[in-house]
């Protein structure tokens, strides 16, 4: 039996509308929420087009223009905007009948791709219980037939297996949100023994040690510690027929572990460095669960996994625009601080979910707002962008200059000259009694 996907109404509808547009095909993104039992999809997100794409092809409809790469960006920026739970489900595509053929065999291979893009960013592993079928969505243009099929992104061998695609209204309106806030101050060694520092590189580094100790982490739901195997939503009241049900939230403390376990030996490290990157302020973090009886672990996984993203997201937003701005062979730096990108969070029409984006303290609203229709092909306005957190920094210190061997060897030879100077004394005086005592022995011996 194939996997069963939830999707939000108002996705047929924007599918439908996409089919009517497509030249001769059309490609997007799934993003949802996978659960055990079945996965949640609550938006379709299509494939910004390519300037040359404007241009029409001549001769027969080909899928061989398809553009993996350009596919696989848009999904990784799109992964950005995600708080936690949700992420990118699957890819589907909408292509004329000509198409349906090859239809199939494009999408098992964007799905691969999309996955290995995605998985190269993480900070954390996915967990051995966790659901690793991905959709593959295909839709006639003509008929409107819609043939859902998986993949296992796991298995590379792995074949399509049979799915069902079923559409309900009001999704997401039961769903619960968790939010926290996470104090960071990280300090990263720069390590003397690199020739050449690459500040992405040891600022990952740094950020891999740091997602182990959220790992470890304690989670308060409410202000308690829950058992990881009961249910999230256990004790509280169900809603029944035709009442609306608010918004279930839940404010979640951090404790970071400040040491390992008593059964674990720790030993202390002695690097020599020739500077630091300094992480430091407050993150705003929200993760979005179902509401079919989803368990504590989802939830702190959930949200786990969005305090790890952001941090990573935003260093590396913060990079790319450094490289954008100063070039590429900009991997050495003075002393410099540097602003970290905003979250903000921009609701989801019809849904309790908010999206999220990253915004440079001068950068304009329309920007954000033009990034939106451009990734998300959602129109947003301006007072709907939520700012929930105060500037965070980078502070990248190295230390001055370091001297050159000769430089370093000038001064060794006048400090031990100065030294040889200094004990002359004690070195004459020495000389002398080994002398003395030579001469007062052959003397007496004589």
């Amino acid at each position: 039996m194939g996997r069963t996907y939830l999707v939000e109404e108002s996705i047929g509808q924007y599918l439908t509308e996409l089919s009517t547009k497509v030249k001769p095909y059309v490609t997007g993104l799934l993003i949802g929420q996978c659960s055990p039992q079945r996965d949640y999809v609550i938006r379709a997100v299509r494939t910004p087009p390519k300037e040359q794409q404007q241009e029409e092809s001549v001769g027969p409809p080909r899928l061989a223009s398809l553009d993996e790469e350009w596919i696989t960006t848009h999904a990784s920026q799109v992964s950005r905007m995600l708080p936690g739970g949700l992420l990118v489900l699957g890819v589907f595509m909408i292509a004329t009948p000509e198409l349906a053929k090859d239809s199939q065999n494009a999408l098992r291979k964007l799905i691969f791709s999309v996955e290995k893009s995605l998985s190269k960013r993480r900070l954390w592993e996915p967990a051995e219980e966790e659901v690793s079928d991905r959709a593959a969505l295909q839709i006639c243009s003509a008929t409107k037939k819609v043939v859902c099929r998986t993949y296992d992104v796991q298995d590379p061998k792995s074949s399509a297996k049979p799915a069902d695609w079923k559409y309900q209204s009001a999704l997401t309106a039961s769903w619960v949100a968790l939010s926290c806030t996470v104090n960071v101050n990280i300090h990263i060694p720069l390590l003397a023994t690199s020739p050449n520092h690459d500040l992405e590189k040891n600022t990952k580094n740094g950020l891999n040690r740091w997602s182990k100790q959220i790992e470890d982490s304690v989670f308060l739901i409410n202000g308690q510690v829950k058992d990881e195997d009961t249910e999230l939503l256990e004790g509280q009241k169900k809603f029944r027929g035709n009442t609306q049900p608010s918004t279930q939230f839940s404010d979640v403390k951090v404790l970071t572990q400040l040491c390992q376990g008593t059964s674990a030996r720790s030993t202390a490290t002695v690097q020599v460095c020739s500077g630091s990157i300094n992480l430091r302020g407050a993150v705003k973090c929200r993760a979005y669960i179902h509401s079919n009886k989803p368990k504590v672990k989802e939830a702190i996984q959930a949200l786990k996994r969005d305090i790890i993203n952001t941090l990573s997201d935003r260093c590396e937003i913060l990079f790319e625009d450094l490289i954008l701005n100063e070039g590429p062979q900009k991997k050495n730096f003075e002393r410099e601080y540097h602003a970290l990108p905003q979250r903000l969070f921009v609701p989801v029409a019809g849904s309790i979910v908010m999206l999220s984006d990253y915004k440079f303290g001068d950068e304009a609203a329309g920007e954000i707002q033009e990034r939106f229709v451009e990734m998300l092909d959602q129109p947003v306005q301006a007072e709907d962008m939520h700012i929930a957190e105060d500037i965070s920094t980078v502070d990248i210190c190295p230390v001055t200059d370091s001297p050159s061997d000769t430089q370093l060897a000038q001064p060794t030879k006048a400090k031990l000259l100065l030294k040889l100077q200094q004990n002359m004394g004690l070195v004459v005086a020495a000389a002398v009694a080994v002398l003395a005592s030579i001469f007062s022995f052959n003397y007496f011996s004589d």
